[in-house]
């Protein structure tokens, strides 16, 4: 049995994912702890991690992506809150280091600060991502905009041309801060956020093909399926069961941004169509939503239960919904707003397991059109499930994590050199 100690981002997108991974390690006798946001701590505990929240400072650091003008607005205060966080988190996971005492370390992809902590204490230990890596792909375009992929010379002249300017707009607000970091934790510095995360000796990545593009050249990444993981049992309330339609999941951000938009449209469009609209608001219900006899509006629903009746997922882009309905096979309307949510809407779209609506295009019309579209495309989102199933799934991250443990596959890269 190992002790193994986990250090997640404060977000329940991230938290979830991650618990599931926890769970397959707990449930094979291994001791596993966590350090997390402090409203996911009883759900953990209740699944049997030892479970203790972040420094309340950390979460005390926050966002308000909702008032960004754009996009670009929203990366710029993402990094920002992300930059500040690690600070915090470096003495954090070293407080952590020192009760739990672990035999390896499991890090969230955001959580830059104990990543380096992490690589400095000497202890083996790995990064998990709860979306796709941020890592830099010859056989795909530069993560952030979205961009479709282009295969060929035009796609090449048209990647090569932008990962410069991409770089620049992650790495020059990133690096100095980081590196500042690593400079006093006695780590080497990075060149660039992929650098930082190539320093993991291993890295666990939600998702898989055909919803990720291939990386050949992605050494030490392992795609691990959908990760789903529900903080209670997966019962179906009375309300849900009554229902005599089929159903359509409309999900908005767990971290407030501005898509109580979509939620709004999305009643709208839907309110006369064959189907039972079940809308969720975790970021908080707003008011003046339309009311339409055909959906139920609420902050939180389990959403397994929603998707496992559903004939569509409505979603922002977010990358934990999203995957939840594909893997059931359940075609995804996407409409992204800002962070990852462009580069998942993409996959959705050229996966051919839903559509894909720019937040900028949104209106009544065309959001009916699209969910209209993507209630044909359940072949692709079948597809799309075998393929999450073909990774293996938790059970070969967790078997990646023991061999890595028993063979010296995950060695402390910073003291290797």
């Amino acid at each position: 049995m190992a002790v193994i100690l986990a250090y997640g981002s404060p977000a329940l997108g991230h938290l979830y994912p991650l618990g599931a991974l926890l769970r397959e390690l707990g449930g094979r006798g291994h001791q596993v702890h966590l350090r997390t946001l402090a409203g996911g701590v009883p759900a953990m505990r209740a699944a049997g991690v030892h479970t203790e929240a972040v420094d309340a400072r950390i979460e005390a650091i926050s966002g308000r992506d909702w008032l960004a003008p754009n996009a670009l607005g929203v990366l710029k205060t993402t990094i920002d809150v992300l930059c500040r966080r690690a600070v915090i988190e470096v003495d954090d996971l070293r407080s952590a280091l020192e009760r739990v005492r672990p035999d390896t370390v499991i890090v969230d992809a955001n959580c830059w600060g104990a990543a380096s902590a992490a690589e400095a204490s000497g202890v083996p230990w790995l990064v998990f991502s709860p979306f796709t890596p941020y890592l830099r792909s010859r056989a795909a375009p530069p993560f952030g905009p979205g961009l479709r992929p282009l295969p060929g010379p035009i796609g090449k002249v048209r990647d090569a041309s932008m990962r410069p300017f991409i770089s620049c707009l992650f790495d020059r607000r990133i690096v100095p801060r980081v590196n500042a970091l690593r400079s006093g934790l006695g780590v080497p510095p990075v060149k660039s956020v992929d650098g930082l995360m190539r320093r993991a000796p291993l890295l666990l990545a939600v998702g898989g093909e055909p919803l990720e593009y291939p990386h050949p050249d992605w050494r030490d990444v392992h795609f691990v399926g959908a990760c789903e993981f529900e903080p209670a049992p997966a019962s179906v309330p009375d309300w849900i069961a009554a229902i005599d339609r089929p159903l359509v999941l409309v999900s908005t951000s767990s971290i407030a941004q501005a898509d109580a938009r979509l939620g709004r449209i999305a009643l709208q469009a839907l309110a006369d169509e064959p189907v039972h609209v079940v809308a969720t608001f975790p970021a908080g219900v707003p008011e003046g939503l339309p009311h339409t006899a055909n959906a139920t509006v609420c902050r939180f629903v389990n959403h397994g239960a929603v998707l496992d009746r559903a004939i569509c997922a409505v979603t922002h882009g977010g990358m934990g919904t999203t995957v939840k309905a594909l893997d059931r096979g359940v075609p995804v309307c996407a409409v992204p707003f800002a962070r990852d949510q462009a580069e998942v809407a993409r996959r959705v779209q050229v996966a051919r397991c839903g559509t894909r609506l720019p937040a900028k295009r949104l209106t009544v019309e065309r959001l009916r059109a699209a969910v209209r579209e993507a209630m044909t495309m359940t072949e692709g989102a079948r597809r799309v499930a075998a393929g999450f199933a073909a990774t293996g799934g938790v059970a070969r991250g967790a078997d990646l994590i023991e061999q890595g443990l028993t063979g010296g596959l995950l060695p402390p890269r910073g003291c290797a050199g």
